[in-house]
């Protein structure tokens, strides 16, 4: 059985946004996470999606939300995550920004 999802990424404008508009979407009781990690077990079935069968997303506008998605966003997260960090990871999260 193949069940299909439907995520409309002209709602996607920040990473936050994604993590919002993929748990209305995909299920996983209208939370799929905010990390790869959780994302991909909600996706592995058991969390409110199949446990068995085809899943397949449909992502509506996916170029709008790529562009969205790109350098400011991924800059951007970063800065957070630099001034909320261990001050341990400061120097590695301060590279990956210069970066």
């Amino acid at each position: 059985m193949t069940v299909r999802y439907v995520l409309d990424g002209s709602q996607v404008r920040t990473l936050e946004d994604f993590w919002r508009v993929a748990g209305e979407s995909i299920g996983c009781g209208g939370y799929v996470g905010r990390n790869l990690d959780a994302f991909a077990d909600c996706l592995r079935g058991g969390f409110g999606t199949p446990d068995d069968g085809d899943l397949v997303i449909e992502w509506r506008d996916q170029e709008v939300s790529r562009e969205r998605l790109g350098h400011p966003e991924t800059a951007r997260q970063l800065k957070m995550r630099l001034a909320h960090c261990h001050p341990t990871n400061k120097a590695r999260m301060a590279a990956r920004l210069a970066a």
